[in-house]
């Protein structure tokens, strides 16, 4: 199928269309912050914004613009772009707000930072809390719930994706960063735990990579990205 993105979409033909086939809508949410010294800072929205448009390709979707912007706080002193996280929280309730005004009834929020998640949270139970008796749905999702690799940071997983869909990545500089395998669980919470806090995520890891994204490939990266959209598209139409 066609993707249809925002700039081929006009007033009033919008409207009907929204009217005869009540379209479902993507809005991807990215961040920009440090990827380590190989990938650029703009990676989750990058990312995001990719699997966004192959969704809406195999689905028949319309995406919108991405929010380029996320709560990246963790990540100081190294460089972010941070919204804080009831900013975000509200620009979400503001958009759900204005689509709903217009009519539009099928909404995906489709997250590409960790970072986001209790902000995309609480907006979900804010919606959920206000729909009341609106014929609507609204679904949240982070895409690395859809699929079966432990996700990292700049580490394998996310240096092999922007391999597939990006010329930016410069794997000369690629190293190893925190690699958890062999800890226990109880360790790995705690590393999990302060690297969410403001600042804590240098503290688990020097380099700002979690993983290793040494033997990271274009062809991996091509694996996952059709296993993620495969699976968000059986999720999205059930």
């Amino acid at each position: 199928m066609k993707v249809m993105n925002i700039d081929e979409l006009y007033d009033p033909e919008f409207r009907k269309l929204i009217k005869a086939k009540k379209p479902t809508v993507i809005i991807p949410i990215g961040s920009i912050e440090q990827h380590g010294a190989h990938l650029p800072i703009s990676t989750d929205s990058d990312i995001v914004t990719e699997i966004a448009s192959r969704l809406a390709k195999k689905c028949g979707f319309i995406v919108f613009p991405t929010i380029n912007y996320g709560v990246s706080q963790e990540h100081d002193p190294f460089f972010n772009v941070s919204l804080e996280s009831n900013t975000l929280r509200n620009i979400i309730g503001d958009i759900d707000r204005s689509v709903v005004k217009n009519k539009l009834k099928s909404v995906i929020i489709l997250n590409g930072h960790h970072g986001n998640i209790i902000s995309l949270k609480l907006a979900e139970r804010k919606t959920i809390l206000q729909r009341r008796t609106r014929i609507r749905k609204i679904r949240f999702y982070s895409y690395w719930h859809f699929m079966k690799h432990e996700f990292d940071h700049a580490g394998f997983v996310e240096t092999s994706i922007m391999l597939a869909i990006s010329d930016k990545v410069k794997m000369k500089k690629a190293k190893k960063g925190l690699i958890t395998k062999g800890l226990s669980e109880k360790e790995k919470k705690r590393i999990s735990k302060l690297s969410a806090k403001v600042g804590g995520f240098p503290q688990v890891t020097r380099n700002g990579v979690w993983g290793d994204p040494t033997n990271a490939t274009k062809k991996d990266g091509q694996r996952f990205i059709s296993e993620i959209v495969r699976n968000l598209a059986k999720e999205c139409q059930s």
